[in-house]
């Protein structure tokens, strides 16, 4: 009579073998001095070793783990020490077997990849555009806990220094391990924030509600020739860029604003100190704005769409509430709750962004509905 739990590792084990395979031959592949030489194949090769890692670590072990059940079985009915430790043996069998599942779950293909981060006040005047500004300092803050550059890339001050609109790109340094670039961490942070509290324009002491939208987008890697845009599709226009409060900081005009004429997409660039840096910087955004739009309209019309960010600050659609009289933060998704928001604020964001990877897995492990498939860690 067959073994469900050794079939069921076996499949497993069956299903990594390719992937353990490519890990191989890419760790040939990163000895050839041509490689060395062509930095973005060299970086796409190196990013893909090392979301391969995790997979041929869990392979081995698990193969190890059954090996060495199979040896447990066979010797213990021959001697009883080697019966007492077959539950260890189990349980460290079925623990690796549990990790090699969970790694070959169907993932986000874009995973791996920074992230440009925008923000953008909603209703609620200059209570939402202060609100804005708190959660842009908060994603640097986290940003800079995390080890990651952030760079901003565009931004409009309201007049009480809060921010009407904010552009940042996130990028990690190095070669992050596999869910843990930008992208991978920060995905779930599109949507409606909504801020419970009492404005500084509240002369009365009662307790306003507003709300201010994040957008987030996997950043485009330089070399990356996915997206194409012709030269005859832009409008480029340049002015002067000013700083905080109005000020005017360049008497040249590098600020630069790009409007893509096919979709009507507009981004702006002001926060570097050429108009060529700030081309390019703007060139990317709208790279990666037309990607996201690209792969959301074929998800949608294959009826597999992911979960979708809210493109409109509309408070009914809100994704997290923010209430300051109580300290407490509360993700609407996945039902996370805390009573430290002074803290979160800080960019102490991990727990609650944590809250959002459980779902993501969770729901993925619910739809796998087998062993066999593994999703985007397939060959490319």
């Amino acid at each position: 009579m067959s073994d469900p739990t050794t079939e069921a590792a076996q499949a497993l084990l069956a299903s990594a073998a390719p992937l353990v395979a490519e890990h191989a031959e890419l760790e040939r592949a990163m000895t050839d001095p041509a490689l060395h030489a062509d930095q973005t194949a060299l970086r796409r090769t190196t990013k893909r070793y090392a979301a391969l890692g995790p997979v041929v670590a869990a392979y081995r072990t698990l193969a190890a783990a059954r090996a060495d059940l199979a040896a447990a079985h066979e010797l213990a009915s021959e001697d009883p020490a080697f019966a007492e430790e077959l539950p260890a043996i189990e349980a460290t069998s079925a623990a690796a077997q549990e990790r090699l599942h969970t790694l070959l779950l169907p993932r986000d293909p874009d995973d791996d990849r920074d992230a440009i981060l925008e923000v953008k006040a909603g209703e609620g005047g200059e209570e939402s555009a202060l609100f804005a500004g708190d959660l842009l300092r908060m994603y640097l803050r986290y940003a800079e806990r995390r080890g990651w550059k952030a760079e901003v890339l565009d931004e409009t001050e309201s007049d009480l220094g809060g921010i009407k609109e904010a552009r940042v790109a996130v990028r990690a340094k190095g070669t992050p391990q596999p869910g843990e670039a930008p992208w991978a961490r920060l995905k779930f942070e599109g949507g409606v924030h909504r801020v419970q509290r009492v404005p500084v324009t509240e002369s009365q002491g009662r307790i306003h509600t507003s709300a201010a939208g994040i957008l987030v987008m996997p950043d485009i890697d330089e070399g990356d020739d996915e997206i194409e845009i012709a030269p005859a599709d832009l409008r480029i226009d340049v002015y002067r860029s000013s700083g905080p409060g109005g000020q005017s900081v360049n008497t040249t005009d590098s600020a630069v604003r790009i409007t893509h004429l096919p979709t009507g997409l507009v981004v702006s660039c002001q926060n570097e100190k050429s108009q060529l840096q700030n081309k390019e910087s703007a060139l990317r955004v709208l790279k990666a704005r037309l990607r996201q739009a690209a792969r959301e309209a074929a998800e949608a019309q294959a009826s597999a769409a992911r979960r979708s960010q809210v493109r409109t600050v509309d408070r009914s659609e809100r994704i997290r509430t923010y209430n300051f009289p109580e300290n407490r933060i509360a993700d609407h998704r996945t039902g996370f709750k805390a009573y430290n928001l002074d803290i979160v604020l800080e960019g102490d964001l991990d727990p609650v962004i944590q809250s959002c990877l459980d779902a993501d897995e969770a729901e993925r492990m619910a739809g796998a509905g087998g062993v066999g498939g593994s999703g985007e860690l397939t060959r490319s």
